[in-house]
């Protein structure tokens, strides 16, 4: 019987890429930075919530199997979504014989059912969807609480996940993520730690699930309908930018457009020691995240 011992990363993406070439479409550039899968290791350990036999990890997009293989020597259990028949069958062939707990699928991670009792999500994620990915993330976290989340995607995507260099990386994306996630940026790699290499930079990200008290109570759907509607058109001021209702406001349950106009018009004309005193003639990107949540929470007041 074939060992976890017998494998290494580079071994694994020969035995694929022998049998055929990447995928462009798939977005398919396989890992092979030894370092980088260890750190990623390391991550979870640093995190507090360390890899076990306890642990569930989902992994996306697979491939090879090289990351795959580093969680799997961590004793946890995996269940690896991955929508190549290749990679599938090279997976299923290289850890099927192992006494490992593994399950491979042949689905996409999108749009595809998850399995219950998942602890981790630690994948390096094709590019084209990492964004669906993350919304995944919140909707599964917000029914299924995971204890971490390490990601590989790319460095200019991670920075705004983050938003590290506000107020230039201040957005939506990054908005949504700290109402659930303490998100930090940590290694940086260059094309030349996958192969076939891409032709951008990629960066290791954690999301650590945070507790925030000032959340109480707040409408995030009303929130995300808002963020997104504002930095649409960064540049304009937020007086202008709320004078008009945002698209599909009627996601959030009991909008609609007269009362979004009510409310903006009540809330420009009140004074409010919670906000900043300009803020009406401020741009998006000045708004700090607990802004955005004190806005969303007095429009839904008004």
């Amino acid at each position: 019987m074939q060992t976890l011992d017998d494998l290494d990363t580079r071994l694994l993406v020969d035995l694929l890429r022998d049998r055929f070439h990447p995928k462009k479409s798939l977005g398919q550039h396989f890992l092979i930075d030894d370092d980088a899968i260890d750190r990623t290791i390391e991550l979870a350990m640093e995190s507090g919530c360390r890899l076990s036999e306890k642990s569930h990890v989902l992994e996306i997009g697979p491939g090879p199997g090289s990351l795959t293989l580093a969680l799997l020597r961590s004793g946890t259990r995996i269940t690896a979504l991955e929508v190549d028949p290749e990679s599938v069958s090279h997976l299923q062939r290289i850890f099927g014989g192992t006494e490992c707990e593994i399950e491979v699928r042949e689905e996409d991670a999108v749009s595809a059912a998850w399995p219950t009792g998942i602890t981790h999500v630690i994948s390096n994620l094709p590019y084209q969807i990492s964004s669906p990915v993350l919304e995944r993330i919140r909707v599964h976290h917000s029914k299924e609480p995971l204890e971490l989340v390490i990601l590989l995607v790319q460095d200019e995507f991670a920075a705004r996940m983050a938003m590290s260099s506000a107020p230039y990386d201040m957005g939506p994306l990054g908005l949504n993520l700290w109402l659930d996630f303490e998100v930090s940026l940590d290694r940086r790699l260059a094309p030349s730690s996958f192969s076939p290499s891409p032709r951008v930079h990629s960066r290791l990200v954690t999301l650590l699930p945070v507790f925030r008290p000032e959340l109480d109570g707040i409408d995030r759907a009303l929130f995300k309908i808002t963020t997104k509607h504002c930095f649409t058109k960064r540049r304009r001021k937020l007086r202008t930018l709320l004078s008009e209702p945002p698209r599909r406001l009627s996601r959030a349950r009991g909008w609609h457009k007269e009362r979004w106009g009510a409310a903006v018009a009540q809330m420009l004309e009140s004074e409010t020691e919670e906000l900043p005193g300009d803020w009406p003639d401020m741009r998006p990107e000045d708004l700090e995240a607990p802004d955005w949540v004190i806005l969303v929470r007095l429009l839904s007041s008004m």
